[in-house]
């Protein structure tokens, strides 16, 4: 049976543990349902776990696991995006072994990133599935550790395996940062943190009291999809719909198709997507599609700018997809993921801020129409952890209004980063210990820039990606956002800005990838080169020392889908666009 409402979610410390539960309370109801897209065109093929049928592969891989590794190791996820990889993790999870989300070899542009990861967690075993047995094999070597091929380890390897007593104080797995700003850390959340983290944010979007239905195409190695996708759904017992996120970006209808499909959908993705989104599904597509059932739209980009929510909202009004679905959000990995959220049903906030008054650390409202504001939406409240934000020099904290860092505490924060030294990071203190009391140990320095207006949390940007030139800050997505408004040749969101050292001080460097419908050999480059200079000129006072325009998936992103700049820059310092940017630099720099 699959009544429509769950019962109530008991407390336990661990994920395996409601696994059990929900075995045992709610054996046939649904637990998750992967929808494949065998073909161009196809409308899924769906693929469903029972809690008890999920139960059962749990034990089973776990019983295979504690075989292959001892208590603590480290067991690396090389599973393509599916219920194989749901049953991995919770397998590893209950085993007493850490998991270490990440994703199979083949995975465009990512084989480094894999490989570093790989030699810093140090993995005893490796679960994937016969699919990606051999490519894991090639890529790990002979001398690799042992790989378990998870979907040919058979129901009655759990006959005699007792599961590990919970310790919710215990590392469940690592989460490798995206290395948006630099080399990616595996973050250590804990039984704990991850519990806690699903439940924080089950209250924010109004899934503690409701039933919702978790739909979700963001990668399981990712923190969101791993907390939205896994752990909430698994703490909450509601069915978590998954699809893979190449079958999104392929046909993103397919996407809002699932939403449609189920009853009080909650999801998330990124900026880009929901632009994707409405300018890609075409009237056809919209066509029997209906959204009024859809109950919160995560966004949790950095920043998360409101005309994203405009247009995608406009898009789809007509399917009936209400205005106040849309839900900015603000995480980050060593919290778990999920700090500060706007709640579902509230209007989304809007602050149009003095870009100059932004850049010397005071948000001081703009007219909305005025060429040098920066629109920016509010991202909530946080729920169960305290948020403050802070000075970063002097730690002391700042009042509404004033830009700093921002700081977290909570049970969602995680015990540190593996084989480092961070105490800097995870157990920060204010100058006036005064300040910020709390009963979750140190805060949290997340290298965030924000401040609260009209008790919200806005983020403005990263610390690391700031752009000092002579004196003044310049925050790079804004400096983007200005470029690829120049001119529609430059695609949007493929693109990064960033400062290069120079005879005088800072240089101002811009590097865009073309959009994908033209070619770079046809285009008037100098013409594209004179409007973004121009626009960021305009309207930041800014001079660019180069523009740089490149094919399209040349301007490297992160695991997690935004780009590096911090990788961009390096390659721009190493020359490794030079042969691409054709007559774009010429004169450029000086």
């Amino acid at each position: 049976m699959d009544s429509r409402r769950p019962p109530l979610a008991p407390v336990c410390p661990t994920l395996p543990e409601y696994v059990r539960h929900w075995a045992e309370s709610t054996p046939d109801r649904r637990a998750f349902t992967f929808v494949e897209h065998p073909a161009p065109h196809s409308r899924g093929v769906h693929r469903t776990l029972t809690w008890r049928r999920l139960d059962v592969r749990v034990r089973a891989l776990a019983a295979r696991l504690t075989d292959q590794a001892g208590p603590g190791d480290r067991v690396a996820l090389l599973c393509p995006q599916g219920t194989e990889y749901v049953t991995a993790f919770l397998a590893a999870l209950a085993a007493g072994l850490v998991a270490v989300p990440l994703y199979p070899p083949g995975l465009p542009g990512h084989a480094d990133r894999l490989a570093g990861v790989l030699a810093d967690a140090r993995p005893s075993a490796v679960v994937t599935t016969s699919r990606c047995r051999d490519e894991v094999r090639d890529f790990l070597g002979p001398d690799g550790p042992r790989i378990v091929v998870a979907d040919q380890v058979p129901d009655d390897a759990a006959r005699d395996w007792r599961p590990v007593p919970p310790d919710a104080e215990a590392t469940a797995y690592l989460q490798y940062t995206s290395g948006s700003t630099r080399a990616p850390a595996g973050v250590e959340i804990s039984h704990g943190n991850v519990v806690a983290n699903a439940r924080q944010a089950l209250t924010a979007y109004g899934a503690d009291t409701r039933q919702v239905t978790c739909v979700g195409w963001l990668p399981l190695y990712h923190d969101m999809g791993l907390v939205l996708s896994v752990a909430a759904p698994v703490a909450r017992g509601v069915l978590s719909v998954l699809m893979d996120p190449a079958a999104f970006l392929h046909e993103p209808v397919r996407w809002l198709r699932l939403l449609a499909a189920h009853p009080n959908a909650v999801s998330a993705a990124p900026n880009f997507a929901y632009d994707y989104c409405a300018a890609s599904v075409s009237e056809d597509q919209k066509a029997g599609l209906r959204l009024d059932r859809v109950t919160a739209l995560i966004n949790g980009s950095e920043p998360v700018r409101p005309g994203t929510a405009d247009r995608f909202h406009a898009a789809f009004a007509g399917q009936g997809l209400a205005p106040r679905t849309h839900c900015p959000s603000y995480g980050l990995a060593e919290a778990t993921v999920f700090v500060c959220a706007a709640r579902p049903g509230e209007p989304l906030s809007r602050f149009a801020l003095d870009r100059d008054a932004l850049a010397a650390g005071k948000a001081l409202p703009a007219r909305p129409d005025d060429p040098r504001a920066m629109l920016l939406a509010g991202c909530g409240t946080p729920a169960g952890q305290r948020v403050r934000v802070a000075d970063p020099v002097t730690r002391a904290p700042l009042s509404e209004g004033e830009v700093g860092e921002i700081w977290v505490q909570g049970p969602n924060v995680g015990r540190g980063y593996w084989n480092r030294g961070a105490e800097d990071v995870f157990g920060a203190e204010f100058a006036d210990s005064a300040a910020g009391p709390g009963g979750w140990g140190g805060w949290l320095r997340t290298g965030d820039l924000g401040t609260v207006l009209d008790g919200q949390l806005v983020v403005t940007g990263r610390l690391k990606d700031l752009i000092i030139v002579d004196g003044r800050n310049h925050y790079p997505q804004d400096v983007e956002a200005t470029a690829q408004d120049a001119d529609p040749v430059v695609r949007r969101d493929r693109l990064a800005a960033f400062a290069v050292p120079g005879g005088e001080g800072e240089r101002v460097v811009i590097v865009a990838e073309h959009a994908r419908t033209a070619r770079l050999a046809e285009l008037d480059v100098p013409a594209v080169v004179r409007a973004v200079r121009g626009a960021v000129s305009a309207r930041h006072g800014l001079r660019l020392a180069d523009v740089v325009l490149v094919p399209p998936g040349t301007v490297p992103r992160t695991s997690s889908g935004k780009v590096s700049r911090a990788l961009t820059r390096a390659r721009y310092l190493e020359g490794a666009y030079g042969g691409q940017a054709g007559p774009a630099t010429a004169g450029a720099a000086g």
